[in-house]
C-alpha cells in the first residue's frame, strides 16, 4: 500500500487549516497539526506535527459513521479543521 503523506502536509501549508487527518484504514491514520503559538496562527515559519497510526477518540467516532453510511477505506478527502478564533467582546465602561 502506498501511502502519500503530501495530500496532509499541502492542506496545513495552503489550506489555512490547523488540523488535516487521511484515514487509510478503520485502525490506521496520518494526522498534521499545525503548532499554534498563543492560539494564534504565526507568519513566518510552519511548524507541523506529523502523527502516523491509530486514531484518537474523536477520529474513531467519525469512523464509525463512515462505517455506517458505508463508506470505503481509505477516504478519499482529507478532513480538515480550520483556524477559527473566537472574538473577543469589548469591555464596556461601567458607569
Amino acid at each position: 500500500m502506498i501511502i502519500n503523506y503530501n495530500e496532509v502536509c499541502e492542506s496545513i501549508v495552503n489550506g489555512g487549516a490547523i488540523k488535516a487527518t487521511k484515514y487509510i484504514t478503520p485502525k490506521f491514520i496520518i494526522r498534521a497539526t499545525r503548532k499554534l503559538f498563543g492560539k494564534k496562527i504565526t507568519k513566518g515559519n510552519i511548524e507541523m506535527i506529523i502523527t502516523i497510526g491509530k486514531p484518537n477518540y474523536a477520529e474513531r467516532e467519525f469512523i464509525k459513521l463512515c462505517q455506517e453510511a458505508n463508506e470505503p477505506f481509505p477516504v478519499k478527502k482529507v478532513q480538515l479543521k480550520i483556524y477559527n478564533p473566537k472574538k473577543n467582546k469589548l469591555k464596556g465602561r461601567s458607569k
